[in-house]
């Protein structure tokens, strides 16, 4: 496949990168400052230089032609929570910028506290656990929040995936998921698996047009 990579020189970005050249596509990776991108020059990389994902005209170039789109901008784009949003305006305007490009197939990441806790977790998890996170990170919770309903009004194949905390771990590929749920018991995911996670999702008929919970 001919992938677009968006958010490719966080954690998570460049383990997309690295397992899909891995798998054989060819990948497109939209960067802002390319010497940030920890992936040796490839035949089947192309890096895009992109300042402004949120401009609908300057991402239509990079997603035109693919057969799919990537995004891991999320929570490790956007590290405080007073920060300027950036994934809620990038995907509306690149879910608007796929539908003018005819691309159809979409995966995202998010993160665990945007969904809803799963049935059965433990009372500290939804006394304690959940309700800080989403008090003192509530305005980062609140642009992946606006990122998902982005891509839930759009045209595309869509696949949200929320991990939980991050960890910069060995790729596993054993991780559980949970459709449109939260792993019960989810604390943490190697950010490896998420990429996986977030390259399998576009051709898994089962996460199309779903939000889908994964964790160790």
């Amino acid at each position: 496949m001919r992938i677009t990579v968006f958010g490719a020189t966080g954690g998570v970005g460049r383990e997309v990168v690295r397992q899909a050249l891995d798998a054989g596509h060819e990948v497109t990776a939209v960067v802002r400052d390319p010497a940030r991108l920890a992936v040796p020059a490839h035949e089947r990389l192309l890096v895009a230089t992109v300042t402004d994902v949120t401009d609908v005209e300057t991402v239509l170039p990079v997603v035109s032609g693919r057969d799919a789109v990537v995004s891991a901008l999320g929570a490790a784009n956007n590290k405080q929570a007073k920060a300027k949003p950036v994934a809620g305006p990038a995907l509306a305007a690149i879910t608007a910028a796929m539908d003018r490009a005819g691309v159809r197939r979409l995966s995202a990441v998010s993160a665990a506290p945007v969904g809803r806790l799963p049935d059965g977790e433990g009372l500290f998890t939804r006394a304690v656990v959940y309700p800080l996170l989403r008090r003192l990170l509530r305005d980062l919770y609140a642009d992946l929040a606006d990122m998902e309903a982005a891509v839930a009004a759009s045209g595309t194949q869509w696949t949200v995936v929320r991990p939980p905390m991050l960890r910069n771990t060995p790729r596993t590929g054993t991780y559980r998921r949970a459709i449109d749920a939260n792993v019960p018991g989810g604390r943490v995911i190697p950010r490896a698996d998420v990429a996986d996670a977030l390259l399998t999702a576009p051709t898994d008929p089962s996460c199309t047009g779903r939000a889908v919970g994964v964790a160790s």
